[in-house]
């Protein structure tokens, strides 16, 4: 089955010097500080207003809320997202991938947050048609892990290499904290202990699955219980 394609947004282009690139920064720091003391995104016009800057200058820079949070994110995520690892086994890259990102999603948890949040909203208005700006949509961890489990591809089959890559997307990511930390009351530690435990367990399970006979895990990767044999 084709993968269907991602619609990520990508962060736009920042100046490289002088006065443009100062004024980047300004609006980028206005905005990351503006998201750590409210824990939402704000509007481009209100990140104009406190960096002294025009709102027809901050727009150039940043036309909507889904251009200014592609920067914060990118620029929060930044070496997460360049992240690569020399191993050769699967399980091992993907351990590395969780120990060192896990830190700096607690580090930026509050504009991570501010970003899940604001595709929830666009989602809503999306849907009601009432959205005015481009969507801000996610799926950079869509390559991420798909690097963290290249080592693990020849062992896998292709149906349940692709179920290992997507139910891996719903545990690496900010939503653990969101569920772990609001609904459990838990310590950032224990929601890195618990994500990577339940990695671990994703991957056995699909080891467990591919190591299966040809017919048996075809059919349960496709959802269909296999036949007895006679």
């Amino acid at each position: 089955m084709a993968r269907p394609r991602l619609r990520v947004t990508e962060p736009p282009k920042p100046p490289e010097r002088g006065v443009k690139a100062s004024t980047w920064n300004l609006l980028l720091e206005t905005g990351m500080r503006l998201i750590q003391e409210n824990g939402h995104i704000p509007s481009v016009a209100e990140v104009a207003v406190r960096s002294n800057v025009s709102r027809a200058t901050a727009y150039r820079y940043f036309p909507s809320r889904s251009a200014l949070v592609t920067a914060v994110i990118d620029t929060s995520l930044g070496p997460v997202r360049s992240l690569a690892s020399d191993s050769t086994d699967g399980r091992e890259r993907v351990h590395e991938l969780f120990e060192k990102t896990f830190p700096r999603f607690k580090e930026f948890e509050p504009q991570l947050r501010a970003a899940a949040q604001l595709t929830l909203e666009q989602w809503a208005l999306e849907r009601a048609g009432l959205l005015e700006e481009e969507p801000y949509r996610r799926g950079h961890r869509v390559r991420i892990l798909e690097h963290a489990l290249a080592p693990l591809a020849p062992q896998l089959s292709p149906a349940v290499r692709d179920r290992l890559h997507r139910a891996l997307s719903v545990v690496y990511g900010i939503e653990p904290f969101i569920i772990l930390k609001d609904i459990w009351g838990l310590p950032d530690r224990e929601v890195e202990r618990i994500a990577l435990w339940m990695a671990d367990a994703l991957i056995d399970a699909a080891l467990r699955e591919s190591a299966g006979s040809p017919a048996r895990g075809r059919a349960r990767a496709n959802g269909v219980a296999a036949k007895p044999r006679r």
